[in-house]
């Protein structure tokens, strides 16, 4: 009876790759909302799950790869991928991407990933890293389009010019965000040169639009960046987990570019300052070494006069005693010196004996003004007295006949 119907007949094999072809052209992807319900995850490989509403039920499944995060059952989802019929299990959707939902699912969700990465340590402050201040070249990840970018390049540049800044553009909300985030990274990270910096920025919005930067490859990737990082997703309360692991967070791109660098204006009125500091220190230092150079010439001329004077004394007493001790010094008080003829002062000792003349020799008379020559008549031996040197001389002296 079958066989006159005009239906198409096929085997189950065949009808499953039919229903398969007829999948793979009328949905190749589709993105279907639901509850999370049954999740299991069978030899940390492969993921099973439902997303059901009130009415429905539809089975999923992927790899533990697809996952964003830590799931529970109840999370609201949006799974894109493929219908398929398998051979064995029948129907099912082949996971190719899983995003929570609504701003409760993707608050959870956040939850369950920060604990567990805050578990791991990627938050702890013993891993951040300062950042060079102020740097001369950072890489930059942002959408060009925003005004985000733009402020962040307008403050940088008021700021502090001839900051070099190599740019990544990329989407910084939707599906290919995180892939392309964690892209940009590792670009920066695996170049021969790389920047001192990595800046990751984007304005405000919603929970949905700021999913991608609680992902956990987003937040992994930051944390493994050898680059220091500095995120800044600005004006929302909550801090996402990209910020909760960057080495330093601001909490918008204007505020990023404001820590990253110095204000120019205030650093040019601070080197003045400072110079004129200088200036004036320099001045207090050289009148001050004025002062104590002309102290230290004053002692100095004192000490020479003293020294000076000291000698000068000392020399007026050697004077005077060579003076005293002069021959002439004796020659005007009335005494004479009596020569030989080879001009040695008779009397003098010579090896001990004193030299005297013999009778009939010419000696030599010096007196004060005169010189005289006369011949010894006689020498007699003197008698010593204890008597003054002034009478020995004197007796001497008398006993010389001219």
């Amino acid at each position: 009876m079958l066989d006159d119907l005009p239906d198409i007949k096929v085997s189950v094999s065949e009808f499953v790759d039919l229903l398969n072809e007829t999948y793979e052209f009328a949905f190749p992807s589709i993105v279907i909302s639901g509850e999370l319900a049954n999740l299991r995850v069978s030899k940390n490989r492969w993921v099973y799950f439902d997303l059901k509403d009130e009415t429905a039920s539809v089975k999923f499944f992927g790899t533990i790869q697809h996952l964003p995060g830590p799931l529970e059952n109840g999370m609201l989802l949006n799974v894109r991928g493929t219908p398929h019929m398998h051979e064995l299990y029948g129907f099912s959707v082949n996971v190719q991407l899983i995003v929570p939902a609504g701003e409760g699912s993707i608050r959870r969700a956040a939850e369950l990933l920060t604990a567990k990465l805050q578990a791991e340590g990627l938050f702890d402050d013993s891993r951040k890293r300062p950042l060079p201040y102020p740097p001369r070249r950072i890489g930059l990840i942002t959408s060009v389009q925003s005004a985000a970018y733009a402020d962040f390049i307008k403050i940088v540049a008021a700021r502090w010019g001839g900051l070099r800044i190599d740019l990544v553009d990329v989407q910084v909300q939707g599906e290919p965000a995180p892939a392309q985030i964690v892209a940009a990274i590792e670009r920066f990270n695996t170049t021969a040169d790389p920047p001192e910096i990595l800046v990751l920025i984007r304005g405000g919005g919603s929970a949905d639009d700021l999913a991608a930067w609680s992902t956990e490859q987003v937040t992994r990737a930051i944390a493994a960046s050898r680059v220091p990082t500095l995120v800044a997703i600005g004006h929302e309360v909550d801090i996402s987990l990209a910020e909760l692991a960057a080495d330093s967070r601001a909490s918008t791109p204007s505020n990023a570019a404001e820590l990253m660098t110095p204000d120019k204006r205030v650093v040019l009125e601070t080197l003045a300052a400072a110079a004129e500091e200088m200036y004036d220190a320099v001045q207090d230092r050289i009148y001050d070494q004025r002062t104590a150079n002309s102290q230290n010439i004053d002692a100095l001329h004192r000490t020479v006069v003293n020294l000076l004077h000291g000698h000068m004394d000392r020399l007026a007493k050697s004077r005077q005693l060579l003076e005293v001790l002069s021959p002439n010094a004796a020659l005007r008080r009335g005494y004479a010196i009596v020569r030989d003829a080879k001009g040695v002062a008779i009397g003098k000792e010579v090896s001990g004996v004193a030299t005297l003349p013999s009778v009939g020799d010419i000696v030599h008379i010096e007196l004060l003004r005169s010189l005289l020559e006369a011949q010894v008549l006689e020498v007699h031996e003197k008698q010593v007295q204890q008597s003054s040197v002034y009478e020995t001389q004197a007796n001497t002296s008398k006993r010389i006949t001219t």
